[in-house]
């Protein structure tokens, strides 16, 4: 009997139990850890071996997309799944772009998370609900590719921070950037997307759910 180890990252108590429970439920001899936050994350993954991550997207301490890539760069082999509130067609590309091994909605049924979870375990990437043969009712239809997924991932980190009211200066701080790098990241946002400021951006996030 194989046992594998499963750590768990989300910063919700209820969200972590519940993949507990699903993954548990079915694997009751797995061994499952976990996570709240991105200092515990990195942690975890540095002090431990585990066979996969699921990370949620939305994760104090830093943007799910930049921690996944500090986990990447830390743990090269370590299959991470990408777990997230926003539909795939907003972030899926971003995130296995960024080095997830798949991305999968929360709102995914619990047989489709364990059918992602063993094809990851089993060494296959790209993995999505789409790579599944499901087709969500969000990704029904033509779909034009988001204004978002036109940026950067540092650009990207930079739009959301602006989306969630931080100013210039706040995401310096917080990225270790210079203020002219960031108003640089921003004017580059603004002429790649066509915002014309920081309310025009906040309003898209906000609207398309890219923020909490």
């Amino acid at each position: 009997m194989t046992v594998k180890r499963i750590l768990v990252v989300d910063d919700h108590p209820l969200m972590r139990e519940g993949l507990k429970g699903v993954l548990l439920g079915r694997f009751s001899h797995w061994v499952i850890g976990e996570a709240a936050n991105a200092a515990e994350t990195l942690s975890a993954t540095r002090r431990q071996d585990w066979d996969l991550v699921l990370l949620d997207l939305s994760i104090p301490g830093a943007n799910g997309l930049e921690l996944l890539r500090r986990v990447v760069r830390d743990k090269p082999t370590l299959p991470i799944l990408m777990l997230s509130m926003h539909p795939e067609e907003q972030f899926a590309a971003l995130a296995l772009r960024a080095g997830a091994a798949a991305y999968m909605s929360k709102f995914t049924p619990a047989e489709a998370l364990l059918a992602a979870i063993r094809r990851v375990l089993e060494g296959h990437r790209g993995v999505t609900s789409q790579t599944l043969g499901l087709q969500p009712d969000s990704l029904s239809g033509e779909q034009s590719t988001p204004i978002h997924e036109q940026l950067s991932d540092r650009e990207l980190d930079v739009f959301l921070r602006i989306g969630r009211g931080q100013s210039v200066g706040d995401i310096a701080e917080a990225l270790r950037l210079s203020v002219k790098t960031v108003s640089t990241y921003r004017a580059r946002v603004r002429s790649k997307t066509g915002f014309r400021n920081n309310a025009a951006m906040a309003q898209y996030a906000i609207r398309n759910h890219l923020v909490e």
